[in-house]
């Protein structure tokens, strides 16, 4: 008889947290649209805008908050506080990351540098967490830095409430941005070569001295598909819909193109690449750079959500 009421009271405790989760999810706003909720084009050199469409609309990121991520950790290496060859411990809390990751093992020791790749090339959430309880003490301590440096940089818009991007759990906030605000974040990456190093690379082996290291591929499909693409990052998930921050060169001039809540990666991929490669354009000749209504959307613009 204890027996079976250990096993009710068990499986009643899971079906309230599983009651829960789905609550959670279900209650967090979509900010998804047709085709997507909002983007933006600049000059990663001056910043002027080249397009935009409903660039203030506020969203969910996603993992292109690993950016922030990656701004801090080289800001910290610049500074003297972190090295690229420095290494890292994988914590109890780093090593029990859901979602995309490495599958680090608690005390597991990597150098700054291969978690810097785990974060960007993999999207590896072990990998951001591992980083910000290296540095600050705790993902709580690195979030707060990362919301000190967004204000810093001018991203009004922006709240982070983690270090990876992933949908908030219970009792969680989710992490808010615009296309806007993105680009700016952008663009002060861009400024450090070391970036591109990283946000370029397609595909790479994690674990060297495993008997089988583990392959890491970029999710970053603009990278094969547009001539002169190196970075940055992607996002997804499904409250959010698909979101990129990406980057490409041409004759010396570089641009950024971000894209929030786009409805596929299909659509998502397609439209900022369309609105990447017309801002190059008018960049790199005499045109003038697109504005509106130049517009890379195939509905009214009416036809989407009030943000």
């Amino acid at each position: 008889m204890i027996i079976k009421t250990r096993h009710w009271v068990s499986s009643t405790l899971i079906l309230v947290l599983l009651i829960c989760s789905v609550s959670t999810s279900a209650a967090l706003e979509i900010k998804s649209n047709h085709p997507y909720l909002g983007a933006i084009v600049v000059d990663a050199a001056t910043g002027t805008v080249l397009f935009e469409d409903n660039a203030d609309a506020k969203g969910y990121p996603a993992s292109v908050i690993k950016l922030m991520v990656l701004l801090i950790i080289l800001e910290a290496v610049e500074s003297g506080h972190l090295t690229l060859d420095e290494p890292i411990t994988v914590t109890a809390v780093a090593s029990k990351m859901g979602g995309s990751q490495v599958y680090l093992k608690e005390n597991e020791v990597f150098p700054v540098d291969e978690l810097l790749y785990a974060l960007i090339v993999k999207s590896a959430n072990d990998a951001a967490a591992a980083l910000a309880i290296h540095y600050a003490g705790s993902k709580e301590a690195f979030v707060e830095l990362m919301n000190e440096r967004a204000q810093e940089i001018g991203m009004k818009d922006t709240i982070f409430h983690s270090v990876h991007g992933l949908p908030p759990g219970w009792r969680q906030k989710p992490d808010v941005s615009t296309a806007r605000d993105i680009a700016k974040l952008c663009r002060v990456l861009l400024q450090k070569p070391i970036v591109l190093k990283y946000t370029s690379t397609k595909k790479r082996l994690f674990r060297l001295d495993a008997e089988e290291p583990f392959i890491m591929e970029n999710h970053n499909e603009l990278l094969k598909t547009m001539d002169g693409c190196d970075g940055l990052k992607t996002g997804f998930f499904n409250a959010a819909g698909f979101s990129i921050a990406a980057t490409a060169a041409k004759k010396g001039k570089r641009a950024i193109a971000v894209v929030i809540g786009a409805e596929s990666q299909k659509v998502r991929d397609a439209k900022t690449k369309k609105i990447l490669a017309k801002g190059l354009l008018g960049l790199t000749t005499d045109v003038p750079p697109p504005t509106p209504p130049f517009s890379p959307t195939t509905t009214p613009t009416k036809s989407r959500k009030t943000p």
